[in-house]
């Protein structure tokens, strides 16, 4: 058994666990706080007061579709904070092991 503990600890699987059991359950806070309070006030910002996720940039004949991809960068940003924030602040990153 402690050579099973010991694989587990040495190759990061602990952290890997957490990780993804904290990534799914804190997924659907993040997603509702970009959707439902960041874009909003964005798309106030922006001028695309109806949604962020409609905003364009009309040139000429050309339709630039960039509130998708703003929404989406946003949505990314805010996750890779609130997990980075997260790992350091629950000490995740001190279960693993380092290799001898």
């Amino acid at each position: 058994m402690k050579g099973f503990i010991n694989f587990i600890r040495e190759q990061k699987v602990m952290g890997l666990a957490v990780g993804f059991i904290l990534g799914g359950s804190v997924s659907k806070v993040v997603s509702s706080l970009v959707a439902d309070i960041i874009n909003p006030i964005l798309s106030v910002v922006l001028g695309a007061a109806d949604d962020l996720k409609n905003a364009i940039l009309q040139i000429g004949p050309v339709r630039i579709l960039y509130g998708n991809f703003l929404s989406a960068l946003i949505d990314f940003m805010v996750v890779a904070a609130v997990v980075y924030f997260g790992v350091n602040l629950i000490g995740i990153n001190k279960l693993d092991k380092k290799k001898e």
